[in-house]
């Protein structure tokens, strides 16, 4: 007999056995300490978590509601291992005599999303770039462009029944499916520090823009600041001669 728990994981309640849930808690345990160091940490752990949740929930279809050992160990197969990504291996636990090296056979196909994070209207564009492997989303918006001005209505009926029933990528892990890379944890990590450095070097290129205005009106004021008081000053020099 074993004892269960009540765990809420990724937002989701599952019940877990207790074995299951020292092997899972050490796991996530280990891989919150490697990523502690990087900006996105809550983020890279946040996604991680959602991930185990959503394969937890696929291998309980077959009508079991209790987390086993098993299915942790094959969510743990599909993420990856800690030792594979650089961090340190997942400390032992009481059970780990009873695990069982498990090969993960999951593949993470395209799957359509919109682009939150390169969108100029709803994000289908950037999508469908990332779908069909286009480089730049710029060619497909142009071709969108393009067609609506030769007077093709079926684009935009299209865009706009696109934007409606495609789910929007929130997560690391629907950028990546979005993308067809395997959706692990050492691959979240990354999507989520590529994504902070770009937004940085955007925060970084916004203020020099700013600060570059800012200097530049400065001395435009500063310009007719002169001339004034160089207007103001000619009158009083003649009063003073007469």
């Amino acid at each position: 007999m074993k004892k269960v728990l009540n765990i809420n994981l990724g937002g989701y309640p599952f019940t877990i056995d207790e074995d299951a849930y020292a092997t899972l808690d050490n796991y996530l345990q280990t891989i919150n300490r490697h990523f502690s160091y990087s900006e996105g940490h809550e983020e890279i752990v946040g996604d991680i978590e959602t991930r185990m949740a959503e394969l937890f929930q696929e291998n309980l279809s077959g009508g079991s509601q209790i987390v086993s050992l098993k299915e942790v160990q094959k969510g743990i197969a599909t993420m990856g291992k800690p030792e594979d990504f650089g961090a340190e291996p997942i400390e032992s636990t009481p059970y780990s005599k009873h695990q069982t090296a498990t090969k993960s056979n999951y593949k993470t196909g395209k799957r359509l999303f919109r682009d939150a994070h390169d969108e100029v209207i709803g994000g289908v564009a950037s999508g469908l770039t990332a779908y069909f492997g286009i480089s730049d989303p710029l060619w497909v918006r142009i071709a969108l462009v393009v067609s609506v001005v030769i007077g093709f209505g079926f684009p935009i009926i299209a865009y706009i029944i696109l934007w409606i029933i495609l789910p929007k990528a929130e997560t690391a892990a629907d950028r990546l499916a979005m993308r067809g890379e395997t959706v692990n944890a050492s691959n979240i990590g990354r999507v989520v520090e590529e994504e902070l450095d770009k937004f940085g070097n955007k925060v970084e290129q916004w203020g020099d823009e700013v600060n570059a205005k800012y200097a530049s009106s400065k001395k435009k004021a500063s310009k007719v600041a002169k001339g004034r008081a160089v207007g103001y000053a000619a009158p009083l020099r003649k009063g003073f001669i007469f």
